[in-house]
């Protein structure tokens, strides 16, 4: 075996361990954050949010809110924090130390309620903990053998390994680095992404347990719903594009690194908190939601509520200057949408359908518009609550048609630029004329 394909197989070890470690150091820290906040022992964050007071509900976001911007204040300051993209891309050592108090900055946010995805503090982590462990594998004085695509498919591939350990996906880890990371089905990256994601799950188990995020309930869900999936898709669409847009605007807008993140975040914290009053699924990083969209304990009303509020939510704390991930907030809002449309079918017509299955169908429909990826949106969910084998049909179908709806908008919207380009009287005056 040559010394390049030997340092490139122990990077592959050592990634998709570290992966593993960065994954279930995370989620001991974000558990405790939780219980802290919430002041609970047992349970899980809607156990502990809905057992606790109101005035802890509002101050506990608002507190975590004014040290996570205390913190990026001071990160900010010192260094720019890049984008995982960015320096996965780049060549060279990424800033270890940066991205990895970034990463705790993220925890410790969304552990005391805010409304962002915890899944990209262990991406960052988990590449931060890969590239130490790349620069390790060349000896003092020798030069490395790795090429910059190498090192780019390890980090990549840690970085999914790190996804796959927290939320105990394998496969949706390994997914996510070929196609949202990579773009690519090579070999070599294949069986990168797939090591170590399987990796990372094994390490993390001990403190994961290797349990689904999501418990599906005993339901039987209808052969009917592939249809109805396919025939929501518009909505579907809708609702992701009018989310990717509204965070798009309040990234745009968000404050440069200054005192003011800490009372910017602050309030952010303070008005989620104020809205748990009335929804406590709310708070956090989504995964109340989809809890109580499997367990059918949403009204029309509440879902609605939700539907409007949880991406509203998001967008304020972006727009703060906060940092977070997207994946879960879409989810969420994806399983809202679904479960005011079961919730309404089923109390308004003699149609009765699944309110677990539809709202998990509308929540990988909606992720695969917001991450342009329905093949692996539709498996990312699956793998969240694992249902039964033939409802991965359903929700495969549910992200390919919002996904397809989606491209045939862009396609028009182009052809429509075109006409209106062509149509536009053309000046043939000159200056001199």
């Amino acid at each position: 075996m040559s010394r390049r394909h030997l340092e490139f197989a122990s990077g592959v070890l050592a990634v998709g361990l570290l992966a593993g470690v960065a994954g279930g150091a995370t989620t001991v820290l974000l558990h405790s954050i939780q219980h802290l906040t919430y002041h609970y022992t047992f349970g899980s964050l809607l156990d502990g949010i809905t057992g606790s007071s109101p005035v802890r509900r509002a101050i506990g976001p608002m507190i975590g809110g004014a040290l996570a911007g205390a913190g990026w204040w001071w990160l900010r300051r010192r260094s720019p924090v890049p984008a995982l993209t960015e320096v996965i891309t780049r060549p060279g050592p990424m800033p270890r130390l940066t991205m990895s108090i970034d990463a705790g900055l993220q925890i410790l946010l969304v552990g005391t309620g805010a409304s962002l995805g915890r899944e990209g503090a262990p991406r960052q982590f988990a590449a931060a903990l890969g590239d130490w462990a790349i620069s390790l594998l060349t000896p003092p004085g020798c030069e490395s053998r790795l090429t910059e695509r190498d090192r780019e498919i390890l980090l990549a591939c840690a970085a999914g390994a790190g996804l796959a350990a927290v939320y105990s996906v394998p496969l949706a880890g390994a997914l996510f680095a070929l196609q949202i990371l990579l773009r690519t089905w090579n070999v070599r990256a294949v069986g990168t992404a797939l090591i170590t994601s399987a990796l990372a799950v094994a390490v993390a188990a001990p403190l994961t347990h290797d349990e689904t995020v999501l418990h599906w309930p005993s339901a039987s869900p209808s052969v009917l719903l592939t249809g109805l999936a396919i025939l929501l898709a518009p909505l579907m669409l809708g609702v992701g594009l009018t989310f990717n847009r509204l965070m798009s605007f309040a990234r745009l807008r968000a404050p440069s690194p200054s005192w003011r993140l800490i009372p910017a975040i602050a309030g952010a914290g303070l008005l989620v908190g104020i809205c748990s009053r009335h929804w406590p699924e709310l708070p956090g990083n989504g995964k109340s939601v989809l809890t109580v969209s499997l367990n059918s304990g949403l009204t029309i009303a509440s879902a609605g509520a939700i539907l409007l509020l949880k991406p509203l939510l998001t967008a304020v704390f972006l727009r703060s200057g906060a940092v977070g991930g997207m994946l879960t907030p879409a989810l969420a809002t994806g399983a809202a949408l679904g479960s005011a449309i079961a919730v309404s079918i089923n109390a308004l017509t003699p149609l009765q359908v699944s309110v677990p299955a539809v709202s998990l169908a509308s929540a990988a429909g909606v992720l695969a518009i917001t991450q342009g990826t329905p093949a692996w949106a539709a498996i990312f969910v699956w793998e969240l609550a694992r249902p039964p084998w033939w409802l991965l049909v359903v929700f495969t179908s549910a992200a390919f048609a919002a996904h397809l709806l989606g491209g045939l908008l862009v396609k028009l919207r182009s052809r429509q630029a075109q006409v209106s380009n062509l149509s536009k009287p053309v000046n043939t005056t000159t200056a001199g004329g």
